[in-house]
Protein backbone atom coordinates (compact mmCIF):
# COMPACT_ATOMS: atom_id res chain seq x y z
CA UNK A 1 0.00 0.00 0.00
CA UNK A 2 1.24 3.57 -0.64
CA UNK A 3 -0.08 6.39 0.48
CA UNK A 4 2.33 9.17 -0.78
CA UNK A 5 1.50 11.49 -3.47
CA UNK A 6 3.09 11.75 -6.72
CA UNK A 7 4.88 14.79 -7.92
CA UNK A 8 2.28 15.84 -9.79
CA UNK A 9 0.10 15.61 -7.08
CA UNK A 10 2.42 17.35 -4.60
CA UNK A 11 2.61 20.47 -6.97
CA UNK A 12 -1.29 20.60 -7.20
CA UNK A 13 -1.40 20.56 -3.56
CA UNK A 14 1.08 23.41 -2.93
CA UNK A 15 -0.88 25.42 -5.68
CA UNK A 16 -4.08 25.05 -3.84
CA UNK A 17 -2.26 25.26 -0.25
CA UNK A 18 -0.80 28.74 -1.49
CA UNK A 19 -3.68 29.87 -2.67
CA UNK A 20 -5.76 29.06 0.04
CA UNK A 21 -3.31 30.77 2.68
CA UNK A 22 -2.38 34.16 0.51
CA UNK A 23 -5.90 34.75 -1.56
CA UNK A 24 -8.80 32.77 0.49
CA UNK A 25 -8.30 32.75 4.24
CA UNK A 26 -7.34 36.13 5.00
CA UNK A 27 -11.41 37.48 3.64
CA UNK A 28 -13.14 33.66 4.78
CA UNK A 29 -15.00 35.76 7.32
CA UNK A 30 -15.71 38.78 5.28
CA UNK A 31 -17.47 36.97 2.62
CA UNK A 32 -19.69 35.82 4.92
CA UNK A 33 -21.61 38.68 4.85
CA UNK A 34 -21.24 39.25 0.52
CA UNK A 35 -23.74 36.61 -0.09
CA UNK A 36 -22.22 36.21 -3.37
CA UNK A 37 -18.81 34.83 -5.18
CA UNK A 38 -16.64 37.23 -6.21
CA UNK A 39 -16.32 35.95 -9.81
CA UNK A 40 -12.68 38.11 -10.02
CA UNK A 41 -11.62 35.20 -7.72
CA UNK A 42 -12.75 32.61 -9.53
CA UNK A 43 -11.56 33.24 -12.83
CA UNK A 44 -8.08 33.76 -10.99
CA UNK A 45 -9.17 30.28 -9.63
CA UNK A 46 -9.58 29.13 -13.14
CA UNK A 47 -6.42 30.26 -14.67
CA UNK A 48 -4.92 28.66 -12.09
CA UNK A 49 -6.28 25.37 -12.93
CA UNK A 50 -7.90 25.53 -9.61
CA UNK A 51 -11.50 24.58 -11.36
CA UNK A 52 -10.15 22.73 -14.41
CA UNK A 53 -8.30 20.33 -12.51
CA UNK A 54 -10.96 18.05 -12.72
CA UNK A 55 -12.87 18.41 -15.88
CA UNK A 56 -11.57 16.64 -19.21
CA UNK A 57 -8.84 18.42 -21.54
CA UNK A 58 -10.80 18.34 -24.96
CA UNK A 59 -13.22 21.05 -22.44
CA UNK A 60 -10.74 23.04 -21.34
CA UNK A 61 -9.95 21.03 -18.19
CA UNK A 62 -6.66 19.07 -17.00
CA UNK A 63 -8.10 15.74 -16.54
CA UNK A 64 -6.26 14.70 -13.17
CA UNK A 65 -7.47 11.68 -11.20
CA UNK A 66 -10.18 11.78 -8.38
CA UNK A 67 -7.66 11.72 -5.57
CA UNK A 68 -5.53 14.34 -7.25
CA UNK A 69 -9.30 16.27 -7.19
CA UNK A 70 -9.68 15.43 -3.50
CA UNK A 71 -6.04 16.95 -2.42
CA UNK A 72 -6.97 20.15 -4.14
CA UNK A 73 -11.10 20.65 -2.35
CA UNK A 74 -9.33 19.88 0.96
CA UNK A 75 -6.24 22.58 0.66
CA UNK A 76 -9.05 24.99 -0.68
CA UNK A 77 -11.48 24.03 2.28
CA UNK A 78 -8.57 25.10 4.57
CA UNK A 79 -8.56 28.85 3.59
CA UNK A 80 -12.65 29.20 2.33
CA UNK A 81 -14.87 26.01 2.80
CA UNK A 82 -17.40 28.02 0.76
CA UNK A 83 -15.56 28.69 -2.28
CA UNK A 84 -14.94 24.69 -2.94
CA UNK A 85 -18.74 24.65 -3.94
CA UNK A 86 -17.29 26.24 -7.41
CA UNK A 87 -14.69 22.78 -7.99
CA UNK A 88 -17.33 20.45 -6.51
CA UNK A 89 -20.10 21.31 -8.79
CA UNK A 90 -18.07 21.87 -11.70
CA UNK A 91 -16.46 18.63 -11.46
CA UNK A 92 -19.08 16.99 -11.14
CA UNK A 93 -21.98 18.43 -13.03
CA UNK A 94 -19.10 19.06 -15.46
CA UNK A 95 -18.44 15.85 -15.95
CA UNK A 96 -21.77 14.91 -16.40
CA UNK A 97 -22.27 17.65 -18.93
CA UNK A 98 -18.86 16.35 -20.60
CA UNK A 99 -20.28 12.51 -20.49
CA UNK A 100 -24.27 12.76 -21.26
CA UNK A 101 -24.77 16.09 -23.25
CA UNK A 102 -24.54 16.82 -27.10
CA UNK A 103 -21.23 17.68 -27.53
CA UNK A 104 -22.08 21.01 -28.80
CA UNK A 105 -24.31 22.05 -25.73
CA UNK A 106 -20.53 20.98 -23.69
CA UNK A 107 -18.40 22.80 -25.84
CA UNK A 108 -20.69 25.55 -24.95
CA UNK A 109 -20.37 25.61 -20.98
CA UNK A 110 -17.42 23.20 -19.89
CA UNK A 111 -14.71 25.73 -20.96
CA UNK A 112 -16.44 28.65 -19.24
CA UNK A 113 -16.98 26.52 -16.32
CA UNK A 114 -13.31 25.61 -16.41
CA UNK A 115 -12.13 28.43 -16.47
CA UNK A 116 -14.19 30.47 -14.14
CA UNK A 117 -16.37 32.43 -15.88
CA UNK A 118 -20.19 30.24 -15.83
CA UNK A 119 -21.51 28.83 -12.20
CA UNK A 120 -22.81 25.40 -12.86
CA UNK A 121 -25.76 23.97 -10.73
CA UNK A 122 -27.47 21.08 -10.10
CA UNK A 123 -31.06 20.62 -10.03
CA UNK A 124 -32.46 17.61 -8.33
CA UNK A 125 -34.48 18.66 -4.97
CA UNK A 126 -37.94 19.52 -4.96
CA UNK A 127 -40.34 21.18 -2.34
CA UNK A 128 -42.54 17.81 -1.84
CA UNK A 129 -38.96 15.68 -1.50
CA UNK A 130 -35.36 16.01 -0.72
CA UNK A 131 -34.11 12.70 0.25
CA UNK A 132 -36.74 10.70 -1.88
CA UNK A 133 -34.70 12.39 -5.32
CA UNK A 134 -36.65 9.93 -7.55
CA UNK A 135 -40.34 11.08 -6.63
CA UNK A 136 -39.80 14.39 -9.18
CA UNK A 137 -42.93 16.28 -10.78
CA UNK A 138 -40.68 19.17 -12.59
CA UNK A 139 -41.98 18.23 -15.68
CA UNK A 140 -40.43 18.09 -19.75
CA UNK A 141 -42.54 17.47 -22.21
CA UNK A 142 -41.63 17.38 -25.61
CA UNK A 143 -43.39 19.60 -28.39
CA UNK A 144 -41.90 20.21 -32.02
CA UNK A 145 -38.58 20.75 -31.52
CA UNK A 146 -38.21 21.94 -28.24
CA UNK A 147 -39.16 20.66 -24.24
CA UNK A 148 -41.42 22.75 -22.18
CA UNK A 149 -39.96 22.64 -18.95
CA UNK A 150 -42.40 23.76 -15.88
CA UNK A 151 -42.11 22.90 -12.11
CA UNK A 152 -39.88 24.38 -9.22
CA UNK A 153 -36.52 23.00 -7.93
CA UNK A 154 -35.20 24.41 -4.46
CA UNK A 155 -32.17 24.06 -1.88
CA UNK A 156 -30.23 24.70 -4.83
CA UNK A 157 -26.74 26.19 -4.35
CA UNK A 158 -25.96 28.88 -6.16
CA UNK A 159 -29.69 29.31 -7.14
CA UNK A 160 -29.11 33.04 -7.82
CA UNK A 161 -26.30 32.79 -8.91
CA UNK A 162 -25.64 30.03 -11.20
CA UNK A 163 -25.50 30.26 -15.46
CA UNK A 164 -26.75 27.23 -16.26
CA UNK A 165 -28.41 24.30 -14.05
CA UNK A 166 -28.52 20.44 -14.98
CA UNK A 167 -31.79 19.97 -13.97
CA UNK A 168 -33.75 16.38 -13.22
CA UNK A 169 -37.12 16.20 -14.62
CA UNK A 170 -40.40 13.93 -15.62
CA UNK A 171 -40.44 12.80 -18.93
CA UNK A 172 -42.30 9.61 -18.03
CA UNK A 173 -45.16 8.65 -15.58
CA UNK A 174 -45.64 9.41 -12.06
CA UNK A 175 -46.05 6.08 -11.31
CA UNK A 176 -42.57 5.18 -13.27
CA UNK A 177 -40.20 6.88 -10.65
CA UNK A 178 -36.54 6.68 -11.29
CA UNK A 179 -37.79 4.89 -14.67
CA UNK A 180 -39.11 8.07 -16.04
CA UNK A 181 -36.65 11.05 -15.36
CA UNK A 182 -34.41 12.71 -17.85
CA UNK A 183 -31.67 15.58 -17.21
CA UNK A 184 -31.76 18.44 -18.67
CA UNK A 185 -29.07 21.55 -19.82
CA UNK A 186 -31.22 24.67 -18.61
CA UNK A 187 -29.84 28.33 -19.55
CA UNK A 188 -31.01 29.83 -16.58
CA UNK A 189 -31.31 33.18 -18.93
CA UNK A 190 -34.24 31.47 -20.66
CA UNK A 191 -37.39 32.94 -20.72
CA UNK A 192 -39.70 31.87 -18.31
CA UNK A 193 -37.14 31.56 -15.27
CA UNK A 194 -37.41 33.00 -12.13
CA UNK A 195 -35.27 32.42 -8.67
CA UNK A 196 -35.81 33.25 -5.05
CA UNK A 197 -32.80 33.61 -2.10
CA UNK A 198 -33.16 31.85 1.03
CA UNK A 199 -31.83 33.10 4.41
CA UNK A 200 -29.48 30.37 5.82
CA UNK A 201 -27.54 29.90 8.53
CA UNK A 202 -24.41 29.04 6.74
CA UNK A 203 -22.25 28.63 3.37
CA UNK A 204 -24.12 32.69 2.59
CA UNK A 205 -22.11 33.14 -0.37
CA UNK A 206 -23.12 29.99 -1.86
CA UNK A 207 -26.28 31.67 -1.69
CA UNK A 208 -29.24 28.54 -1.76
CA UNK A 209 -32.66 29.11 -2.63
CA UNK A 210 -36.05 27.67 -5.49
CA UNK A 211 -35.21 27.89 -9.15
CA UNK A 212 -39.11 28.30 -10.71
CA UNK A 213 -39.78 27.27 -14.68
CA UNK A 214 -42.93 28.81 -15.97
CA UNK A 215 -43.12 27.22 -19.68
CA UNK A 216 -39.25 27.26 -20.16
CA UNK A 217 -38.52 26.17 -23.81
CA UNK A 218 -35.40 24.42 -24.21
CA UNK A 219 -34.23 22.90 -27.79
CA UNK A 220 -34.33 18.86 -28.20
CA UNK A 221 -30.21 18.73 -28.20
CA UNK A 222 -30.34 19.92 -24.09
CA UNK A 223 -31.77 16.40 -22.92
CA UNK A 224 -28.44 14.22 -21.40
CA UNK A 225 -28.00 10.77 -21.82
CA UNK A 226 -31.78 8.62 -22.99
CA UNK A 227 -34.66 10.45 -22.39
CA UNK A 228 -36.57 8.64 -19.20
CA UNK A 229 -33.14 6.55 -18.07
CA UNK A 230 -30.92 9.59 -16.13
CA UNK A 231 -31.44 8.52 -12.63
CA UNK A 232 -29.41 5.54 -12.86
CA UNK A 233 -27.41 6.79 -16.00
CA UNK A 234 -25.73 9.84 -13.90
CA UNK A 235 -26.42 8.68 -10.44
CA UNK A 236 -23.21 7.13 -10.01
CA UNK A 237 -21.70 10.21 -9.94
CA UNK A 238 -22.63 11.26 -6.79
CA UNK A 239 -20.16 8.90 -5.54
CA UNK A 240 -17.63 11.06 -6.34
CA UNK A 241 -18.88 14.05 -5.25
CA UNK A 242 -19.79 11.99 -1.75
CA UNK A 243 -16.37 11.41 -0.66
CA UNK A 244 -15.20 15.21 -2.44
CA UNK A 245 -17.50 16.83 0.54
CA UNK A 246 -15.92 14.51 3.39
CA UNK A 247 -12.55 16.25 2.20
CA UNK A 248 -14.00 19.83 2.28
CA UNK A 249 -15.48 19.17 5.59
CA UNK A 250 -12.49 17.71 6.76
CA UNK A 251 -10.07 20.86 5.40
CA UNK A 252 -12.31 23.16 7.63
CA UNK A 253 -12.05 21.01 10.46
CA UNK A 254 -8.16 20.67 9.99
CA UNK A 255 -8.22 24.55 10.17
CA UNK A 256 -10.06 24.63 13.71
CA UNK A 257 -7.70 22.09 14.69
CA UNK A 258 -4.30 23.39 13.85
CA UNK A 259 -5.46 26.72 15.41
CA UNK A 260 -6.51 25.33 18.70
CA UNK A 261 -3.39 23.18 18.35
CA UNK A 262 -1.16 26.29 18.40
CA UNK A 263 -3.47 28.69 20.92
CA UNK A 264 -2.80 25.80 23.50
CA UNK A 265 0.38 26.38 23.53
CA UNK A 266 0.11 30.47 23.75
CA UNK A 267 -2.61 30.61 26.04
CA UNK A 268 -1.71 30.16 29.89
CA UNK A 269 -3.42 29.14 32.83
CA UNK A 270 -1.71 28.92 36.26
CA UNK A 271 1.15 29.75 35.23
CA UNK A 272 1.72 26.89 32.47
CA UNK A 273 0.58 26.96 28.50
CA UNK A 274 -2.37 25.10 28.12
CA UNK A 275 -1.04 21.98 26.15
CA UNK A 276 0.35 20.85 29.56
CA UNK A 277 -3.05 20.22 30.88
CA UNK A 278 -4.36 16.64 29.45
CA UNK A 279 -7.65 18.32 29.83
CA UNK A 280 -7.08 20.35 26.59
CA UNK A 281 -4.46 18.31 24.68
CA UNK A 282 -6.61 14.99 25.00
CA UNK A 283 -9.38 15.83 23.27
CA UNK A 284 -7.49 17.80 20.48
CA UNK A 285 -5.86 14.35 20.06
CA UNK A 286 -8.90 12.55 20.03
CA UNK A 287 -10.09 14.87 17.22
CA UNK A 288 -6.54 14.70 15.56
CA UNK A 289 -7.24 10.73 15.49
CA UNK A 290 -10.52 10.76 14.20
CA UNK A 291 -10.17 13.41 11.63
CA UNK A 292 -6.85 11.39 10.16
CA UNK A 293 -8.94 8.23 9.85
CA UNK A 294 -11.49 9.93 8.39
CA UNK A 295 -9.38 11.38 5.14
CA UNK A 296 -7.96 8.16 5.29
CA UNK A 297 -11.26 6.76 4.31
CA UNK A 298 -11.77 9.78 1.80
CA UNK A 299 -8.85 9.42 0.19
CA UNK A 300 -9.61 5.08 -0.25
CA UNK A 301 -13.01 5.78 -1.73
CA UNK A 302 -11.47 8.19 -4.46
CA UNK A 303 -8.62 5.80 -4.95
CA UNK A 304 -11.35 2.83 -5.51
CA UNK A 305 -12.65 5.01 -8.06
CA UNK A 306 -10.07 6.00 -10.21
CA UNK A 307 -9.38 2.37 -10.20
CA UNK A 308 -13.17 1.81 -11.62
CA UNK A 309 -13.16 -0.53 -8.36
CA UNK A 310 -17.13 -0.67 -6.38
CA UNK A 311 -17.00 2.43 -3.92
CA UNK A 312 -20.88 2.96 -3.56
CA UNK A 313 -20.52 2.25 0.43
CA UNK A 314 -17.02 3.91 1.28
CA UNK A 315 -18.80 7.05 -0.69
CA UNK A 316 -22.04 6.86 1.65
CA UNK A 317 -19.41 6.41 4.62
CA UNK A 318 -17.37 9.68 3.74
CA UNK A 319 -20.88 11.76 3.51
CA UNK A 320 -23.01 10.60 6.98
CA UNK A 321 -19.41 10.57 8.94
CA UNK A 322 -16.74 13.71 7.62
CA UNK A 323 -19.81 16.26 7.83
CA UNK A 324 -20.82 15.22 11.31
CA UNK A 325 -17.39 14.65 12.49
CA UNK A 326 -16.04 17.92 10.97
CA UNK A 327 -18.97 20.15 13.33
CA UNK A 328 -17.46 18.09 16.50
CA UNK A 329 -13.97 18.92 15.71
CA UNK A 330 -14.75 22.72 15.18
CA UNK A 331 -17.21 22.32 17.64
CA UNK A 332 -14.54 21.17 20.49
CA UNK A 333 -11.87 24.22 19.04
CA UNK A 334 -14.46 26.68 19.51
CA UNK A 335 -14.51 25.71 23.02
CA UNK A 336 -10.53 25.18 23.44
CA UNK A 337 -10.28 28.52 22.67
CA UNK A 338 -12.64 29.03 25.58
CA UNK A 339 -15.09 32.98 25.20
CA UNK A 340 -12.93 34.31 23.10
CA UNK A 341 -14.10 31.58 21.14
CA UNK A 342 -17.48 32.13 21.29
CA UNK A 343 -17.66 35.85 19.80
CA UNK A 344 -17.45 36.30 15.99
CA UNK A 345 -14.01 37.34 15.92
CA UNK A 346 -12.30 33.64 14.90
CA UNK A 347 -14.03 31.89 12.36
CA UNK A 348 -14.98 28.48 14.21
CA UNK A 349 -18.27 29.45 14.62
CA UNK A 350 -18.87 30.36 10.81
CA UNK A 351 -17.02 26.45 10.46
CA UNK A 352 -19.18 25.21 12.44
CA UNK A 353 -22.46 26.79 10.25
CA UNK A 354 -20.51 25.65 7.13
CA UNK A 355 -20.42 22.42 7.66
CA UNK A 356 -23.67 21.65 9.11
CA UNK A 357 -25.51 22.04 5.90
CA UNK A 358 -24.16 19.02 4.70
CA UNK A 359 -25.77 16.84 7.85
CA UNK A 360 -28.85 17.51 5.47
CA UNK A 361 -27.91 18.33 1.46
CA UNK A 362 -26.85 16.11 -0.94
CA UNK A 363 -27.97 13.33 1.47
CA UNK A 364 -28.88 12.79 4.77
CA UNK A 365 -27.02 10.24 7.24
CA UNK A 366 -29.62 8.42 7.36
CA UNK A 367 -30.14 7.64 3.26
CA UNK A 368 -26.46 7.13 3.66
CA UNK A 369 -26.87 4.40 6.26
CA UNK A 370 -29.59 3.04 4.09
CA UNK A 371 -27.07 2.94 1.20
CA UNK A 372 -24.42 1.02 3.10
CA UNK A 373 -27.02 -1.25 4.54
CA UNK A 374 -28.18 -1.88 0.78
CA UNK A 375 -24.25 -2.36 -0.26
CA UNK A 376 -23.65 -4.65 2.22
CA UNK A 377 -26.68 -7.28 2.16
CA UNK A 378 -29.08 -5.95 -0.56
CA UNK A 379 -32.34 -5.03 -1.44
CA UNK A 380 -33.74 -6.86 2.00
CA UNK A 381 -32.15 -3.61 3.59
CA UNK A 382 -35.02 -1.37 1.72
CA UNK A 383 -38.61 -1.36 2.85
CA UNK A 384 -41.51 -1.74 0.23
Amino acid sequence: MDFSLTPEQEAMRDLAARFAKERLAPDYMKRDQTHTIDRTLLKEMGNLGLISAGLPEEYGGIGVDCVTSGVIIEQLAYGDFNICYVPLLAWLMGGILCKYADPAVAKEWVPKIAAGESLVALGLTEPRGGSDAANLILRAERKGDHYVINGEKTSISFSEQADVIVAFARTGKIEDGARGVSAFAIPLDAPGVSRTHFSELGTKIVGRGSIFFDDVKIPLNHLMGVENKAFSQIMNGFDYSRAMIGLQCLGAAQASLDEAWQYSTERKAFGAPLAQYQGVTFPLAEADTMVTAARALCYRTLWLRDKDLPHTAEAAMCKWWAPKLAYDVIHECLLTHGHYGYTTDLPHQQRMRDVLGFQIGDGTPQIMKLIIARERVGRVAVQY
